[in-house]
């Protein structure tokens, strides 16, 4: 297994660094002594502590909040358009706000976190979370746009924060944190669009079924601010990390870490454009809500058990090329099951998509791969995931664009095809074994 935990792990060793400031500056991050280890008296380890529980309690609600703010849109996209009188070009925006934050926020996480330290970075972060999840259904169509991007603002800070706190806080727990927090990040996704369907009747619509996930954001809040105040230490570094500063060379000129950057890209464009659209081309296709949100989780928990596995095997090879093609297949096979016979077996096109949108643990685990040390993967993965989130965010709102202009889905499945197509061919060539 150590070829997957070796992903986020490092991602967050990456970030860690990243936050450290020189040395003559000074950050808080959380001390492993308030974590699920603390130090006795003889300098050995205990086991867990109450502060340590805590911790992983507000790790765990954080993963939790990470998508549903971005899943429980799709399943009620076109109540929101229709109620809102909006247009397919609104919802395209709508389904691509998420991506840019990401990026941006990959980039402006660490510089935040060196500023204000890492705890108030990542209250701040949930904090813009919770209330975009209230503000965007308070008013009309800008309204929405505006807390979406509130809430999505907060979602970004947590996806560079939150590893950063499993590393400086479960330093000799990573690998069962790490697979915590992804099961975690998984099931949040598949309750945002499995559960919001049916609690639209229950709260009087799309309004009340999307400020719900709100409550689940001020719980991670709340456990955060508990868990890190009182019970856990926060002390001071001052050390300079290996590869820091001015000698810390750039990726920009290294054509390996641009086709790293588009085989990161182009898998999330793809998963973008199916959290986004995919209920609303099956409920076009006769599939009814309720069931269209629970293929959309299934999709989602698909990449579960497929990022424990596969990584660690095809780590194993050296090589993750074949890999990367394999799943890409996969996912060819569903969208083209989608464009051509959607209703015939909704269930095999959505399973087969969902096992294509798998790929994204390979991205990851290239990411790690192909650095020599960590001053490159530190470069390699803020790369990678700025400038492939960027490329991404482009493709929900490219799709409901096409969708508006054409009144169908099939020239919009054609221009999803070329995206994975093109992941498929940058995938094969960063899964060759070398090094940026």
């Amino acid at each position: 297994m150590k070829f997957f935990f070796i992903c986020l792990p490092d991602l967050a060793t990456v970030l860690d660094m990243s936050i450290k400031p020189e040395a003559s500056a000074r950050v808080d991050v959380i001390e492993p002594v308030g974590s699920t280890v603390a130090a006795d008296s003889s300098g050995g380890r205990t086991g867990f502590t109450l502060a340590g529980g805590l911790l992983a309690v507000a790790v765990v609600l954080a993963a939790l909040n990470r998508r549903p703010a971005v899943t429980s849109v799709g399943s009620v996209l076109d109540r929101m358009r229709d109620g809102l009188g909006s247009s397919e070009t609104w919802a395209g925006i709508l389904t691509t706000l998420p991506g840019l934050c990401f990026a941006v926020g990959g980039l402006a996480a660490p510089l935040l976190a060196r500023r204000i330290g890492l705890r108030a970075a990542v209250t701040a972060a949930m904090l813009a979370l919770t209330a975009g999840l209230v503000l965007r259904v308070l008013g009309g169509p800008f309204v929405v746009l505006g807390g979406t991007l509130v809430a999505c603002t907060g979602i970004a800070l947590a996806n560079v924060l939150i590893p950063v706190v499993i590393k400086a806080s479960f330093a000799v727990r990573i690998g069962l944190m790490t697979g915590v927090y992804t099961a975690a990040l998984q099931g949040g996704a598949a309750l945002g669009s499995s559960v919001t369907p049916p609690l639209e009747p229950v709260f009087g619509g799309w309004r009340g079924a999307l400020a719900s996930w709100a409550v689940l954001a001020a719980a991670g809040l709340v456990a955060w601010l508990v868990a890190t105040t009182g019970s856990s230490v926060l002390r001071d570094r001052q050390d300079t990390p290996e590869g820091s500063g001015a000698d810390r060379r750039s990726l920009l000129r290294v054509p390996l870490a641009w086709v790293v950057t588009a085989f990161f890209g182009g898998q999330a464009c793809l998963a973008y454009i199916v959290m986004g659209w995919l209920p609303q081309v099956l409920m076009d296709a006769g599939v009814s809500r309720g069931d269209a949100g629970l293929l959309l989780g299934l999709v989602s928990l698909l990449g579960l058990p497929v990022s424990l596995v596969v990584p660690a095997i095809a780590g194993r090879w050296g090589s993750l090329s074949g890999w990367s093609v394999g799943l890409g297949l996969l996912g060819i096979a569903g969208i083209l099951g989608l464009m051509l016979a959607p209703s015939a077996s909704p269930l095999l096109w959505s399973v087969l998509l969902g096992l294509g949108m798998s790929v994204f643990a390979l991205a990851l685990t290239t990411i790690a791969l192909r650095a020599r040390d960590s001053a490159d993967t530190a470069a390699l993965s803020g790369m990678a995931q700025g400038f492939g989130y960027l490329l991404a965010a482009a493709g929900p709102f490219l799709f409901g664009l096409l969708h508006d202009v054409t009144d169908g889905w099939t020239v919009p499945f054609v221009f999803l095809l070329v995206v994975v197509v093109t992941q498929l061919v940058f995938g094969y060539v960063a899964g060759r074994p070398r090094y940026v």
